[in-house]
């Protein structure tokens, strides 16, 4: 038997800084002291915000909605509902833009269920998570669809579009099926590049780093919250958010960025950012 059961919310996990290195975390910078201390900090404007290439999807949005206010006055000489329809164009264009925004490149993606657990984990970030998409293990051909750090773990989280045709069901706590299909190799590859992911950034850090690993379903109704299987946790994909932050809180903002930078060294791409036409090939990416 693997962890046993598992409560539905999965906080049995056991904690992310392991064993019995109790060295402190990544030192932080000393205060400045004398005239240092009080250094006055500068207001950010609105244009050197715009002319950020961060925000370069507000410049366009900006443009667009007074681009359609402007037409839309000057069509009905109505300086009301030209508003109403910039206002319109912009919220048309954020909808738009949420659903088609993705850091995994357009000419590789598998299917929706990667980018419907981004567009989850995108929303984690105000609560000071992070995460890296498609990240490669090294020697193999296995990839961790979503690595997550956070304040309350370390998690390997890998999307799966099923058949919503056949039914989702488990036996204990060691078989997953879905319909007559035996999900055991599903599971055994999933906890496998946890454990990997788990070893690489420990030995970067030089302590001991616990990564969770999960299967996100989509498609299928999964008939639990949260069950642990092999060592996995499996469960819908649309509860991924909830089955994160629903967990104590164990890292500092400190420990999060070490981790980050460490998984983002040890952990490479799966795809190249910006390849060249001629070598975008598409596979077969399906799970």
């Amino acid at each position: 038997m693997g962890t046993g059961a598992s409560s539905d919310n999965g906080n049995d996990t056991p904690p992310i800084w392991g064993g019995g290195d109790q060295s402190p975390g990544p030192s932080r910078r000393p205060e400045p002291k004398g005239p240092l201390a009080h250094v006055p900090i500068g207001r950010v404007s609105a244009q050197s915000l715009l002319s950020d290439p961060r925000y370069r999807h507000l410049r366009r949005r900006v443009i667009l909605a007074l681009a359609v206010g402007i037409v839309v006055w000057l069509l009905l000489q109505s300086w009301r509902v030209g508003v109403t329809a910039a206002i319109i164009a912009a919220i048309a264009d954020a909808i738009q833009q949420a659903r088609m925004d993705s850091s995994i490149p357009a000419w590789r993606r598998a299917s929706s269920a990667e980018r419907r657990t981004e567009h989850q984990l995108r929303r984690l970030e105000r609560k000071g998570y992070r995460t890296l998409h498609a990240r490669a293990i090294p020697n193999s051909d296995a990839q961790i669809d979503h690595l997550v750090i956070g304040p309350t773990g370390v998690y390997a989280v890998d999307s799966e579009k099923w058949d919503r045709r056949l039914p989702v069901r488990a036996q204990g706590h060691r078989k997953l099926f879905h319909g007559p299909f035996n999900k055991k190799d599903r599971l055994n590859e999933a906890r496998w590049e946890a454990q990997q992911a788990s070893e690489l950034i420990s030995r970067e850090l030089g302590r001991e780093i616990t990564v969770i690993p999960s299967l996100a379903i989509y498609g299928p109704p999964v008939p639990w919250r949260t069950l642990t299987i092999r060592d996995v946790d499996v469960f819908s994909g649309g509860f991924v958010r909830k089955w994160i932050t629903k967990r104590e809180r164990s890292l500092t903002a400190d420990e999060i960025d070490a981790i980050y930078r460490a998984a983002e060294r040890v952990l490479p791409p799966r795809y190249p950012v910006d390849p060249a036409p001629s070598s975008r090939t598409v596979g077969n990416m399906s799970r």
